[in-house]
């Protein structure tokens, strides 16, 4: 068979079972050879983008810029390394950080010099995982970036603000991949059904199994095409014994129906239970609910359970964070002032190192607030003093605590009386901050639970010194 542009031969009716099971992985035969394929990352391909001026580059290195591709796994960021290279013509190089050392990125810059010296043209060097490499090795990469030796294409999962060095981020262009919305999956999914590259029409998808594939997914495309291929071989296997045996029986292959790859053979191929999980639907609305109502019960077995369950259905962990922070401020507030940083930092740790390592700091957040004390006083107290703004219970500010630093304000009274609290024992000073209409208002009440046990009392004189009791 004559090789196609990617390289592979072709393949014939009769290979279709033989390219399902082949040895190249499937997420490796599907990678798209051009831009105009690439599923997802449309942010970064719009007409005139600096990747798609890459690509569309010439070999003498115009349009040439080096970029760090930042993003979760399975968003693209070796295939939009290779269609770039493919695309443009380029001399392409692969190098992965974990197993390349300085004098490998040097090998590649000395030929790298002597192919634009012999012919002219410019070198694209693809470096994975760049954040494993160590300073000393960065540093052998600046020569051939800022001389234009190569084009850099380096791709990370972590925050290159920590990993990468700052002479190597100066002179390149930072991109974020986002990961692949579910549109996105099912577009790469039924390609690969179809594509010659693929199972060329030699198994279907059910529509539960389509859908089981995308959410087992959670935007990963290799993940779901590894599934897919996965489930494609079992149930292919399954018609194995049907399968005619001799040459010309195998002739007359195309004229069978295709292996149909059901939710269950999803299931049973990838050795995971298919949660009923519609990020749209019910049941993303019935599952938050549960796991805030335990985290907020105290029951974090229960909490701990419906975290699990999200993860597993591929609930945007981003989403799962948010709610904890909100869950923080509502339901446990002052009576530990600790558990909203730590549900931020569970946030902001999700977002510098993903999934599925993310799930580690979101456990930890989730164990902390769950079991720590609950108070929702500083959520009623807002809600109760926002109740009395709306009525129009407002009052006018009193004169002493108004502005009196404009001209003509000292003669409208503005300021006068005013006590500055610091110069009171205990910085606490005998003055009415709240208008007259609502001098007895008490919107926060503390509970005695937590640190609000400490707080209750130390309000109480607090209050007592600014009545001038």
């Amino acid at each position: 068979m004559a090789p196609d542009r990617t390289g592979m031969r072709s393949p014939t009716t009769g290979d279709r079972a033989g390219l399902a099971s082949g040895a190249v992985p499937l997420a490796v035969r599907m990678r798209p050879v051009t831009l105009s394929e690439v599923a997802g990352q449309q942010h970064l391909l719009g007409p005139g983008s600096p990747l798609v001026q890459l690509a569309n580059g010439d070999r003498e290195g115009r349009g040439g810029i080096s970029v760090i591709l930042w993003g979760p796994p399975g968003t693209g960021k070796t295939t939009l390394a290779q269609a770039i290279a493919r695309q443009s013509g380029r001399e392409f190089v692969e190098l992965s950080a974990v197993t390349a050392g300085v004098k490998d990125v040097r090998e590649v810059m000395e030929r790298a010099l002597a192919h634009r010296d012999l012919y002219g043209s410019t070198t694209v060097l693809f470096l994975d995982e760049i954040h494993r490499f160590s300073k000393a090795q960065q540093d052998a990469l600046l020569p051939g970036v800022e001389n234009g030796w190569v084009i850099l294409i380096a791709a990370t999962t972590e925050n290159p603000s920590f990993s990468v060095i700052a002479p190597l981020l100066s002179r390149s262009l930072l991109l974020t991949l986002q990961p692949l919305s579910d549109d996105d999956i099912g577009i790469l999914l039924d390609r690969a059904v179809a594509d010659q590259r693929g199972f060329a029409g030699s198994v279907q998808l059910e529509d539960a199994a389509r859908a089981a594939l995308v959410r087992l997914s959670s935007g990963d495309a290799r993940r779901a095409l590894t599934a897919l291929e996965a489930a494609a071989h079992s149930a292919q296997e399954l018609d194995a014994p049907d399968m005619p045996n001799s040459d010309h029986e195998s002739e007359a292959l195309g004229t069978r129906p295709p292996s149909i790859v059901t939710a269950d053979g999803v299931a049973a191929a990838v050795d995971r239970a298919l949660l009923r999980y519609d990020r749209q639907g019910d049941e993303h609305y019935d599952v938050i609910s549960a796991f805030i109502k335990s985290v907020r019960g105290s029951d974090v077995d229960a909490a701990l359970h419906y975290l699990a369950r999200m993860i597993e259905a591929g609930e945007d962990p981003r989403f799962i964070a948010r709610r904890m922070i909100i869950s923080a401020s509502e339901d446990i507030g002052m009576a530990d002032p600790q558990a909203l940083p730590i549900a931020v930092a569970a946030a902001q740790a999700v977002q510098l190192i993903g999934m599925p390592e993310g799930r580690i700091p979101l456990a930890e957040a989730v164990v902390y607030l769950a079991t720590a004390p609950k108070s929702n006083a500083a959520y009623t107290g807002i809600d109760a003093a926002i109740a009395d703004v709306r009525a129009g219970r407002m009052g006018v500010v009193p004169k002493h605590l108004r502005d009196a630093h404009y001209p003509g304000a000292k003669r409208l009274g503005h300021g006068k009386g005013y006590v500055y609290a610091h110069d009171a024992e205990h910085s606490v000073a005998a003055q009415q901050y709240l208008p007259d209409a609502l001098r007895e208002a008490r919107y926060y009440e503390p509970t005695g639970n937590g640190f609000e046990r400490e707080i209750a009392p130390r309000l109480d004189r607090l209050r007592r010194i600014l009545r001038g009791d």
